[in-house]
């Protein structure tokens, strides 16, 4: 079957103070210029004390000739962007975000990532995967992809901690990285890389954070009895496990289960959190919303 030609489609995401009249104006500008809205979802964060105040708009449409390019898009919507004071950006759907991927010892949500990859259910370009270990060098390798060991010894002080990052700085740099994954990369990351990556670097962790921080996780949730285990995925701030929460999901457990049982079930609810987390990241379905975000499925 002939793969389908996406080179006039675009995903236009904005946010701005709610006012009425967004959404007839933003709408009214794309049929005027001659394009097809293939899909538009929207939301306004105006109900209950911790609102924001915001509208958030995700418009799936197909541009005509004449306009399929993002910079002739973005001076046709110069005076709706000023009007509305609105942050607002229009994705080809013919590039392929390119992703980072970064892991310690633990491979599973790396694998999980790699076959999505590598079979076309995940649309996007892989130039590195970054680890400071090799445990998963040949893995990686199998798959045809640049495997960058970035070793960083324990107790390694603030010196060698910059000079490691500097190194990933400039593979991002180098490659042109659209969004790094931290798939159980066990590094924090230092607060300058943090604000350089903010709202493009996504972690994934188990959702006891903070009953059953620090070591073995699953184990100490087995020694409490937990009958629910699950993950977090979340855009990575300077504030530890504290970013922009994208997806949350969790799996039943029971007494019948051991440590190493509940840890299978929580890896296998990681990688699934995260696979989704980054899906939606480069379908451009996650808007930043304050301390939340907003995610158009």
């Amino acid at each position: 079957m002939a793969a389908t030609d996406r080179s006039h489609e675009f995903v236009l995401t904005l946010a701005c103070r709610d006012a009425k009249g967004i959404v007839h104006t933003v709408s009214g500008l794309l049929y005027q210029a001659g394009c097809n809205i293939l899909d538009s979802q929207q939301f306004g964060d105006v109900q209950g004390e911790d609102a924001t105040g915001l509208f958030f708009m995700r418009v799936h449409f197909e541009a005509p000739e004449q306009l399929a390019d993002g910079a002739t898009l973005d001076r046709l919507f110069a005076h709706v962007r000023q009007q509305f004071g609105m942050r607002a950006t229009f994705h080809a759907l013919t590039h392929r975000p390119r992703v980072l991927l970064m892991v310690s010892q633990h491979g599973h949500c790396l694998n999980d990532l790699l076959f999505r990859w590598s079979s076309g259910q995940l649309a996007v370009d892989i130039p590195a995967v970054v680890s400071n270990h090799t445990t998963h060098q040949a893995l990686v390798e199998s798959h045809g992809l640049p495997f960058h060991h970035l070793p960083l010894a324990a107790g390694a002080g603030p010196e060698a901690k910059r000079a490691q990052e500097a190194a990933i700085e400039a593979l991002i740099d180098a490659e042109r990285i659209d969004l790094v994954v931290l798939a159980r990369y066990m590094q924090i990351l230092s607060p300058a890389l943090c604000e350089r990556l903010a709202g493009r670097a996504i972690n994934i962790h188990h959702s006891f954070l903070p009953s059953f921080k620090g070591a073995k996780p699953y184990a100490q949730a087995h020694a409490r009895g937990v009958k629910l285990i699950g993950a977090t995925a979340h855009y990575v701030t300077p504030d530890l496990d504290e970013g922009p929460i994208i997806e949350q999901d969790v799996e039943r457990v029971d007494h019948s289960l051991s440590a190493d049982d509940l840890t299978a079930v929580g890896r296998d609810v990681e990688c699934v959190v995260l696979a989704r987390a980054v899906r939606w990241h480069v379908e451009r379905r996650v808007l930043i919303n304050g301390h939340k975000t907003v995610v158009f499925r």
